[in-house]
């Protein structure tokens, strides 16, 4: 095995520049593609497209980004430093900090505690089942504190507590709101007192004032048409902030060093939770072991962005990729260019059909008596939607073999002799599946 305290070489800015364009120009997976790496202090950014499609703003350093649940790292060293100061215990039950009244579920007597829900083993959701919203755009939005309570109230626990990862939204909201609650201030106003002040962080927030929120890109779905941000109310602690690559950057330079006043906060944050008779990754899933280096990393994903970070605190190198999209691949080329032994995905490049092709296609076809897959054609693009499931967009790679961008699936049309397709074939989850044309 190789060396793992001589990291690989970082590509090139002329390779990462070359990889760029091949996401934002050809695959059209995103507007634009932010890069910074950090290695022991020394800094490159590498930027590519446009704040949004409608406009020629191009990106660049200075460029606001929804971060998503990358949030939820810096609420998980918020916890951590609040419980350096003897604010709070990692073991207190989060009923403790809840108005009275308020019920958080139990399980045969054991509470959920501050640590449970930083390391997503609280038992809890992914999300709550009374979301006011009916706009799948803006899932969150209108979600109070009342409604947070309403849900807790009425929530039983599928299972034990601390014995399995079951990746939890509302557990980190309630994490935030717990925090903010015992501080007696909004979860914003304690994160920029506590972490974003200390290192510098003025342009991350959860809100953002008039001159800089003209910075913020715009965030775009998978046909890349503009969409609003995410409000998600209450649960801002799991994913609301905006930031920078410059700002991540010294988020992350922070993780790995001693001098940075919130060096004993990230002690507490990197070390490994023993619960459930196993070893986990620190607060907020933060560190685990990988081919023998210490990985800190998380990803955010919202309805119109795209983030990832990572760091290697033995190499002092970090990796921030941000898109504003939702669709972009950001995961595998934060990896790569963190250690590039990590591969980079291959990602197709659509081309263009004739609306007289597309038009060909349009028909119910029965895979099963109770599974349609309609396909249809609006503004000149193509979609199919299968009985019960919500309507996907079909990018072509050539007139016959289409592809989602936002699930792992592919459909090729079989034409007769006259060029109308009298099946489909979709091809998902390593198989292939027939559907016969119904009309």
């Amino acid at each position: 095995m190789a060396d793992e305290t001589v990291p690989p070489p970082i590509p090139s800015d002329a390779d990462i520049q070359a990889i760029l364009r091949r996401r934002v120009d050809l695959c059209r997976l995103s507007p634009g593609y932010a890069v910074g790496i950090t290695e022991r202090g020394d800094r490159r950014l590498v930027v590519h497209g446009y704040r949004d499609r409608a406009t020629v703003a191009e990106l660049d350093r200075d460029t606001l980004f929804v971060i998503g649940s990358v949030t939820k790292l810096f609420t998980a060293l918020l916890l951590a430093d609040m419980a350096q100061r003897g604010e709070v215990s990692l073991s207190d039950p989060v009923s403790d900090f809840l108005p009275a009244g308020v019920r958080v579920p139990a399980h045969d007597g054991r509470h959920i505690t501050l640590a449970d829900l930083a390391s997503h083993m609280s038992g809890l959701p992914r999300r709550p089942s009374n979301l006011p919203s009916q706009d799948p755009a803006n899932l969150y939005a209108g979600y109070s504190a009342e409604l947070l309570y309403e849900f807790l109230s009425s929530y039983t626990l599928p299972g034990p507590i601390g014995e399995q990862v079951v990746y939890s939204n509302i557990g980190y909201g309630l994490l935030g709101h717990a925090l903010a609650l015992r501080a007696g201030m909004e979860y914003e106003t304690l994160l920029r007192s506590r972490i974003c002040n200390p290192l510098g962080l003025a342009d991350t927030a959860v809100s953002l004032p008039p001159d800089r929120a003209e910075r913020l890109a715009a965030g775009h779905d998978e046909s890349l048409d503009p969409v609003p941000d995410w409000d998600i109310g209450v649960l801002a602690a799991a994913g609301a902030l905006r930031s920078s690559v410059p700002e991540l950057l010294t988020f992350l330079e922070a993780l790995g060093s001693d001098a940075s006043p919130l060096a004993p906060a990230v002690r507490i944050l990197m070390a490994p939770l023993s619960t459930g008779g196993f070893d986990a990754g620190g607060l907020g899933m933060a560190s685990a072991a990988s081919e023998g280096y210490t990985l800190i990393e998380h990803g955010g994903l919202t309805g119109g962005y795209h983030s990832h970070v990572a760091y290697v605190p033995e190499w002092k190198r970090g990796v921030v990729v941000l898109a504003n999209a939702f669709i972009a691949p950001v995961a595998d080329l934060g990896l790569h260019l963190l250690d590039s032994r990590c591969a980079l995905h291959w990602q197709r490049q659509e081309v263009r059909v004739d609306a007289s092709i597309l038009d060909r296609l349009v028909g119910r076809y029965r895979m099963r008596p109770t599974l349609v897959l309609a396909v249809t054609r609006k503004a000149g693009r193509l979609y199919v939607q299968a009985t019960g499931k919500p309507r996907q967009r079909l990018f072509p790679t050539t007139e016959l073999h289409y592809f989602c961008k936002t699930i792992a699936a592919e459909i090729t049309f079989e034409p007769d002799t006259e060029g109308r397709p009298q099946r489909l074939i979709l091809h998902q989850s390593g198989l292939n599946r027939i559907a016969e044309r119904m009309d």
